[in-house]
C-alpha cells in the first residue's frame, strides 16, 4: 500500500515510483525499467493473471501506480482507457470519432503513438494527428487539437509525445511538411514551433548539455536539437533516408552523445559540444551493419542491443562503435529490448519473449516465452515482478511469480 499510495503523488506533483512505466520507453525513455525485480532464475512458464479486449493498436501502454493507461482503436473510435493494473478491469474512458482506416494502414488501423502521463494528465496523439490531453485520474478532456499541422506522414503518425515540464512537445505534421511544437500542457496554448523540415515516425528525447536543456528529434531528413525554453535550434546533423526508408528510431542519449539509427544506414554516434554561443556536432563514429527500422535499440554498460530489420539481435560497442556479435533471433522489422536489470529482455512481433544476459561476445539466451498468438508491435512493460503485454486487440499481465 505505501508504493501505490507514494505513486500516486505522481497525478498531483510529478513523482515517479521506480516500477512506474509513465511514457514511451519508461520513466526515462531509455526502455529501462527502475526498480525491476527480476528472478534469479527464471521460471519455464509466466503466470498469466489476467487478459482483457481494449481494442485494435500498436501504441505502447503507460503505467502509473496502479493505473494502466491504453490508447486503441475500436470500430470508428479511437480511445484512451484507464484500467485497473491488478485486475485489468476499466476505470475510465475517453473516445471520440476518428475519421475511417484505410490504405497504407492495413492491418494497422489502431494509434501507433504511445501514451505520456505527468502532472495529473495524459497525453495520447492519434493516427491523423488528433492531439488530445485529459485528467489522467477522471478522464476529462482538458484539451483537443484536431490536426494542427494539417497533414500527418504517408503511413500516419507514429511519434509519441513528450511532457518536459509544463509543455507537451510533439512532432507533427507530414514528411515534406512539419516539425516539433510545443504547448502548455495545462491549457493547449502553442508556446514555440520549429518548422524547417517534416517529421518522422521516430519520438523525440531531452538532453541537457552545459545547462541547456535540448529537444532530440530525428526529423525527415536530419536530427536536430532544439531548445527546451524557446524551440531555437541550437545544432543539427543531416541523416536523410535512402529510397523507400525512413527515420523512425528514437534517438539514445549517454551524456553529451547522441546514437541515432536507421533503416539501410546502421547507426552513427555523434558528440555536442558547447561552441561560443551555440553548439557544434561532433561524429564519433558510423557502423553501416544491423540497420534497424522499427527498433529502437537500448544502451546498457557501454553496449548497444538492437534487433535489426532482418530479424538479428546484434550488440555493438558504444564508445568505439564496432560491432561485437550478430545472432538470428526471428521475425523482421519490428521488435522491442527492455533493460530489467541483470537481464535484457526482447520482444518480436511473433508473441516471443526472449530473456538473455548482457554479454560482449554473445547472445546468451536463458529461457524463452510465448506471450500472445497475435501480433505484439507494442513494448512490453516490466513493472517489478510483473510484464505487461499488448498484442494485437488485447492486454494481458504476465507474472513470473
Amino acid at each position: 500500500m505505501a508504493a501505490i499510495a507514494g505513486c500516486a503523488m505522481f497525478f498531483n506533483a510529478g513523482v515517479v515510483c521506480a516500477q512506474d512505466w509513465p511514457q514511451w520507453r519508461g520513466p526515462n525513455r531509455d526502455d529501462v525499467a527502475l526498480g525491476s525485480k527480476t528472478p534469479d532464475v527464471w521460471p519455464g512458464e509466466l503466470a498469466r493473471k489476467w487478459k482483457v479486449t481494449v481494442g485494435r493498436g500498436d501504441a505502447s501502454p503507460a503505467l502509473v501506480g496502479d493505473k494502466l493507461f491504453v490508447f486503441v482503436r475500436d470500430g470508428s473510435a479511437e480511445m484512451t482507457l484507464c484500467l485497473d493494473a491488478a485486475s485489468g478491469k476499466e476505470i475510465w474512458r475517453d473516445q471520440y470519432q476518428a475519421q475511417a482506416s484505410n490504405e497504407p494502414m492495413g492491418q494497422h488501423p489502431g494509434p501507433r503513438s504511445s501514451p505520456a502521463v505527468a502532472s495529473g494528465k495524459i497525453v495520447v496523439y492519434g493516427v491523423r494527428g488528433m492531439l488530445s490531453c485529459l485528467d489522467a485520474t477522471t478522464g476529462k478532456v482538458i484539451w483537443r487539437k484536431d490536426n494542427v499541422a494539417g497533414t500527418w506522414p504517408r503511413f500516419f503518425t507514429a511519434s509519441s509525445p513528450l511532457i518536459a515540464g509544463n509543455l507537451c512537445i510533439a512532432q507533427l505534421g507530414g514528411e515534406e511538411k512539419g516539425g516539433v511544437v510545443a504547448f502548455d500542457l495545462s491549457n493547449g496554448d502553442v508556446k514555440w514551433e520549429w518548422t524547417d523540415d517534416g517529421t518522422a515516425y521516430a519520438s523525440p528525447v531531452l538532453m541537457t548539455v552545459e545547462g541547456t536543456q535540448m529537444v532530440v528529434a530525428l526529423t525527415s531528413k536530419r536530427i536536430v536539437g532544439l531548445q527546451v525554453t524557446d524551440g531555437k535550434l541550437v545544432w543539427e546533423s543531416p541523416f536523410a533516408p535512402q529510397g523507400r526508408a525512413y527515420n523512425a528510431a528514437t534517438p539514445i542519449i549517454n551524456g553529451s552523445m547522441v546514437i541515432f539509427a536507421g533503416s539501410g544506414r546502421g547507426a552513427k554516434a555523434v558528440k555536442i559540444e558547447k561552441a561560443g554561443d551555440g553548439f557544434s556536432v561532433k561524429e564519433l563514429w558510423s557502423n553501416p551493419d544491423n540497420a534497424v527500422q522499427f527498433n529502437t535499440p537500448i544502451l546498457k554498460n557501454g553496449r548497444i542491443y538492437g534487433l535489426s530489420q532482418k530479424g538479428d539481435l546484434f550488440c555493438l560497442d558504444a564508445q568505439a562503435g564496432k560491432t561485437l556479435w550478430t545472432s538470428p533471433l526471428g521475425g523482421r522489422d519490428f521488435g522491442s529490448i527492455i533493460d530489467a536489470g541483470s537481464v535484457l529482455l526482447a520482444l518480436t512481433a511473433q508473441g516471443e519473449l526472449t530473456v538473455f544476459e548482457p554479454s560482449d561476445s554473445a547472445l546468451k539466451k536463458q529461457v524463452n516465452y510465448k506471450v500472445s498468438d497475435t501480433a505484439t508491435y507494442a513494448h512490453p512493460i516490466i513493472s517489478s515482478h510483473r510484464i505487461f503485454i499488448k498484442d494485437q486487440d488485447s492486454i494481458a499481465l504476465w507474472t513470473t511469480e
